[in-house]
This record gives C-alpha cells, structure tokens and sequence, in this order.
C-alpha cells in the first residue's frame, strides 16, 4: 500500500505541493501505484499513467477539466451513486485533513467497476495554507471479493449450526455442554442457559451409555447413530440417534461435535408394531371367525382354527388345497375372477358372498372378504381372507324378505296412505294411497311425512320436523287424537287423522315407526254442514223474532190505528215469510239478481219509495250465488232495520252493483250504503252476523268483503267471480 508520507521534501526552496506539480511525467509514472494530484479548488493538475489504467480514461487538467477525481462516475461501495463534490477527495480538501483508507466503487467509461481503496492527504505551505492534496489510490477489488466471500461463509456456517433440522452440540473434552443450537435446545425443552455450560452426563438417561460415548470418542472413535436416551426440562424421556467424532489438538483430546437426531416416534412405532404383532397373531388364532392367506395361485398358506371347523377340515387338508378347492361350482369362476383383478392390482379388495361345500358336502354361504398385502414395490405377496359363515344368516333374511313382501302386499292393498319411516324419521316405504293424498310421488329418504305442507286444524303452518310423526319418534310414543291438514302441490288441501305408531325390535330400542293417515275430508264437511246448520238455525230464529219484535214496534208506531196497525204487521209477515221461502227456492236455477235483490230486502225493510233504491246491472245467479247473497243482505237488511238507517224515518238506503267483464268470468261488486240514520259506531266486537256474511262472500264464493261503520251510515262492499250469465 502506498503512504504518501514517503514522498520527499525540499522545505528550502519549494512546498511538496509545488515539488509534486514540478515533477515531470516519467517521475510520477515511477510510482508504484495510482496518484494524482489536486490543487486547493479541486483541480486536477497531476497524475500518472497507474491512475489512468484505473480510470479508463485520462482526464483534464485544470480549470474547467476534471475536479476532485478522474474517473468517470463514483459509487458507494453498497451502489449508491456518488457526487463528486461528496468524493473522498473534496471532503478531505473542505475539511483539512487526512482521510485513510477509504472504500469508494469506481466505475469506467465501458461499465466495469471496481472497488478503490484510497489514501489523500492534504499539502500545505511553510505558513500551514492548504495548497492542494495528493491521492494515492489502488484497485482492492480482489481483496474486497474474498473478504465478503469468507463474511458470507461464516454467516452461512452459523446459520447452518444454529438453524439446523437436526440438533447440534459440542461437547469439551471434560464432557461441559460449549455450545447447543436451536433444534437441540428444542427437543430437550432448556434454555440455552439452562443448558450450555452444564456436564453433558445430567441430561443422558443412561449413564452407561455417555460413559461409552466419551470412551469412544476419547479413544478417536467415531459413532453413527449411536441410540441414547435424553431427559427432557419437562420430564419426558426422548429417544435420540447421536452422530458425533472427536477433535483432537496436538494429540489431546479437545472437544466434539454431536448431531442428535430425536427418533422417538420411530421407537414408539417400532414398540406398538411389535406390540401390534403380537396381538394379531393371538388374535388371528383366537378369532371366531375364519382367517386365511392364500398365495397368488389362490393356495392357502395360512389358517386359523375357526376355519377348520367351519370347512370341517384339519389345518393339513386345507393347507394342501386353494380356497377354490372348497367352493361351489356355481361360484368358483366369480370368486377365481375377483382375486385374479386383486392380485394383479386392479382391484384392492373386494366382498362376496359365495356358496361352498363341506368335507362331507353339506353346503354352506360364506362371506369373504379378501384385502391384499404388497411388498414395499408393489408386488403381491399374500391375501388375507376373512371368512365368516352366514348360512343361518342368509336363510333368515330369506324368511325376513318373505314377510316384507308379504306385508307390503297388505299395506298397498290398504285404502288408507300408510307409510313408514326409519328411527330418524327417513322415509322407506310409502303405499299408492299415500301418493293420492299428499298429492305428489314422495322420495324414499325425506323425514317425517309424505305430504307436501303440513297446517294445523286452525290454519297456521305446521313444520315437518313437528308433525305427529316427528312426535312419536322423538318422543317414542304413539300418537292418537290429533287431526293435521295436507296440502297438495297444486293448492287442495286433505284434512286428516294420523296415527303414527314407533316400531322396535326384540331388543326395545326404537327402529323406525309406521303412520297411517285417514282422509277425514268428508267427516269435516259433514261436521261443517251441520255446525253451519245449527248455527243458522240459531241465528235465523234469532233474527227472525228480533225482524218480527222491530216490524210490530215500527208499525204500532207508524199506523193511524189498531187495524191498520194489524194490516201493516200481516203484509210484513208475510213478506218475511216468502224471504225465508226464497233459501229454498235457490235450487231451482238461475234468479235475476234485481229480483233477488227485492224479494230478499223488501220483505224486512218494506217498501217504502224515497228511502230504499236499488239498481244494478242484469245479471242471473246460480243458486250458490244466491243462496250467499240471500243470507248477506238478509243480515244488512236486519242490521239497518235494527241499528241502522232503516231504525227511523229520516234514514236511506242505496243498493248498487256493477258487473266488470274478466277473463275468468264476470266480477260482481255490489255497495250497500245507508245515510240519515242514527250515527254509527264500531262495535267491540265481530258478532256472529258479521262472522256469517264474510263466511258466504270470502269462503265459499271466493270473493272480497269490506264492512264500513261510518259514523254518518254503514257501507259495506264485496265483490266476486261470478259466470256471466247476463238476462
């Protein structure tokens, strides 16, 4: 390395500045190294011909040439460019001072670099003035290279010891712990200072067995896989594999180095094999059921007990047989097909059950099944079969499957939908009447029941899973007394009686249970027709008399005297006696719906011109219609009689209805509206009127009722199809 301390000096005549810029050329070429020379502003005022080599260029001399440095661009060594005004150079010029040893990546005019290793110091006169600086710089690229090479290896060797996969310890030649990785520090549990620095001998399990260690290595031995026991911080004892060699300095034994490889889960395995195999082969001898090997050729090579007996032949006859040997003719070629594909690899395993013969030929049905075992290539090796007897088996499912076609012969042939579910309300059986109720063809799996929807008897929507199916089973108990409704999927709806009941096998425990579902549709007409019966009995003898009590109050209070009072109260008799005529001359056909209208409202309110009209467009009413219609206008006709604006004399009636043609018929909307009576008030509640118009408009015509308690005068309102049968 060049020291520019070196150069010589004449203080007599001129500074080493002036003595430096005063050299020739070939002087500064003699110099064993790059040099160059700047003068107090950075100007480039010398070098010589190494600076050149370095730079890959010649730089210019002077104001206005090349300033601090002559090469053509500079760098960080970590590859950050680098000003020239921040250059070694003009830092130490700026400062004064020396600078040693300083690092910059100098790059050439072809794009090669190189790492510069320089020295400057600055010059001054004989009054200490600053008049330039000199620097001596050379190429350390090489050295830079190995340096941050054997940086690199170093940090790869402790990154390999401390992050090996394996656990890694050197051990003195006293048998003190030096240094412990992480994985070694890992497997035991300690802290490295739990555990460096302490007596190899307190962590081995055996002592024995580290005694023999330290011998060997001692001794220059090597060890491979040495097997040791450690302890671990928490107690628990770990199986290791110790590879490890000596280091010996000047024939002493010095230290070692030790790889410890944790295979406890290898011993643990290799104990529970051993402890597995054991087990089989108890097992295989004291089974209860057939086990056999067999060759690739279908030759047994090994058999257990319970196979001679159930062949009815000793170990040395079957062994000189294949299991073929035994086999009924009928099933020798599917069995022979089967292990054939096994043995070959198609097929891992398979089942089958087959006939065979005993020794004294009577016949037998086994069940087989047959795995292989290969060796670690894939080759075969053996099967194992293993062979249970199921003869009393098959002739009871043979028995078993006669009663279930027997039973579902009877169940099908019952009107009633009967079906029956498993013991988690799976369905696996449904009969043709069960399809004709729910409407649909169920699916064998569904739970609970075969219907579409389910609704309770007052119309809210019964979920599946609470149906009295679900019931029985979760509560396994039978259930009696309840009635659900069903509905289709086209909208009809089926009420009906469930009986749903569990089933259980010898042992009690429940296995499924069997519902029967009885149609009830006619039972609950019928139980409507006369619930309405009654109820209209009691509500028109209700009416009637009240209708009755109202005309003998309205004519004694209207009449001039007792004998037209008794003329007005006959002729409204009557008239309400042809009305109630009217509910049963409905059936008869078709009524003129004005004729309806007065037939139906004259009777009860009278006629009385200026206080009832009624208008409409023509249009005849079947009977249903009319039937409906009678008993609706009867009850408003009644109401306005009583409470209404027909109760006093100031009060109106309008009566008015309009038809609409529609694509299904004709829409029927009739307005019933009363003024000038007494003021109206909603009543607290629904009473049975009410109830019995909503019933005929909204049930059974379809249609849509409104009920108005103005205060100025009852409206009511409805509409529905009817066929449009104009007059």
């Amino acid at each position: 390395m060049l020291n520019v301390d070196e150069f010589p000096r004449d203080t007599w005549q001129l500074s080493e500045y002036e003595s430096l810029v005063a050299m020739g050329t070939h002087s500064l070429n003699a110099i064993p190294g790059a040099i160059y020379l700047c003068d107090r502003d950075g100007w480039l005022v010398r070098f010589n011909s190494e600076a050149v080599n370095l730079w890959g260029r010649t730089p210019a001399l002077g104001e206005n040439g090349d300033r601090f440095c002559g090469s053509y661009r500079l760098y960080t060594t970590s590859g950050t460019p680098l000003a020239v005004d921040e250059c070694p150079m003009a830092l130490t010029l700026n400062a004064g001072l020396c600078a040693r040893n300083q690092e910059v990546l100098i790059e050439r005019p072809d794009g090669s670099r190189f790492v510069a290793l320089m020295s400057i110091r600055t010059l001054r006169d004989g009054h200490g003035e600053i008049q330039g600086a000199i620097n001596c710089f050379q190429d350390v690229s090489t050295h830079h290279a190995i340096a941050e090479e054997l940086r690199r290896k170093s940090s790869d060797l402790e990154d390999f010891f401390e992050n090996s996969a394996v656990g890694l310890h050197i051990v003195s030649g006293e048998g003190i712990i030096l240094r412990a990785n992480k994985s070694e520090l890992s497997l035991l549990g300690y802290s490295a200072n739990e555990y460096i620095g302490r007596h190899i001998t307190e962590f081995h399990v055996d002592e024995p067995v580290i005694g023999d260690i330290l011998n060997k290595l001692g001794s220059g031995d090597c060890l491979q896989s040495y097997p040791a026991r450690l302890r671990a911080k928490d107690g628990t004892i770990k199986h290791v594999a110790i590879t490890s060699n000596g280091r010996f300095e000047d024939g002493r034994f010095f230290n070692t180095r030790c790889f410890t490889i944790d295979v406890t889960r290898v011993h643990d395995a290799e104990t529970e094999r051993q402890e597995s195999d054991d087990r089989l082969a108890a097992t295989y001898e004291a089974a209860t059921i057939g086990i056999a090997e067999a060759g690739e050729d279908g030759r047994l090579l090994r058999v257990n007990d319970a196979l001679c007996t159930m062949l009815g032949r000793s170990r040395e006859q079957l062994l000189t047989m294949t299991f073929l040997d035994y086999t009924h003719p009928d099933s020798v070629e599917q069995d022979a097909a089967l292990y054939a594909r096994q043995v070959s690899g198609e097929l891992g395993n398979y089942v089958l059950r087959k006939r065979a013969v005993k020794l004294d030929g009577q016949p037998l049905y086994l069940d087989i099944y047959s795995s292989s075992v290969r060796a670690p290539d894939g080759t075969f090796r053996y099967g194992v079969r293993v062979i249970q007897d199921v003869t009393l088996t098959r002739e009871m499912e043979n028995r078993v499957r006669e009663s279930e076609r027997h039973m579902r012969n009877l169940l099908e042939a019952l009107p009633a939908a009967v079906y029956t579910t498993d013991a988690e309300g799976r369905i696996t059986f449904y009969n043709r009447a069960a399809i004709e109720l729910s409407g649909q063809t169920p699916q064998l799996g569904d739970q609970w029941c075969v219907t579409w929807k389910l609704f309770n008897t007052d119309g809210t929507r019964l979920p599946h899973d609470k149906c009295p199916m679900a019931l029985a089973l979760k509560e396994n108990r039978a259930v009696r007394g309840v009635e659900a409704i069903a509905e289709r999927p086209d909208g009809t709806r089926v009420p009906f009686a469930p009986y749903p009941t569990p089933l259980h096998d010898a042992d009690g425990n429940l296995i499924g249970a069997i519902n029967m579902l009885v149609d009830i549709t006619e039972r609950k007409q019928a139980e409507d027709r006369q619930k309405n019966l009654i109820d209209e009995l009691n509500h028109r003898v209700k009416n009637t008399l009240a209708t009755v009590q109202s005309l003998a109050a309205q004519t004694a209070r209207n009449a001039l005297d007792a004998k037209d009072g008794y003329t007005r109260f006959e002729g409204r008799l009557l008239a309400l006696s042809r009305a109630h005529d009217l509910l049963t001359k409905r059936h008869w056909g078709l009524t003129p719906l004005g004729v309806l209208a007065h037939e139906v409202l004259m009777p009860v309110l009278g006629d009385e011109p200026g206080r009832i009209m009624i208008t409409g467009d023509p249009i005849d009413v079947d009977t249903r219609v009319a039937l409906s219609l009678t008993m609706t206008l009867n009850e408003l006709a009644i109401n306005a009689l009583k409470y209404g604006a027909m109760s006093i004399e100031t009060g109106t009636l309008s009566v008015n209805w309009i038809v609409q043609p529609q694509s299904s018929g004709a829409l029927l909307t009739l307005d019933w509206r009363e003024q000038g009576g007494p003021t109206v008030f909603t009543p607290e509640r629904e009473g049975l009127g009410s109830r019995l118009m909503k019933r005929c408009i909204e049930r059974d015509l379809g249609g849509s009722f409104e009920l108005n308690f103005a205060r100025d005068g009852v409206h009511c309102r409805f509409s529905f199809i009817v066929a449009e049968n104009k007059t």
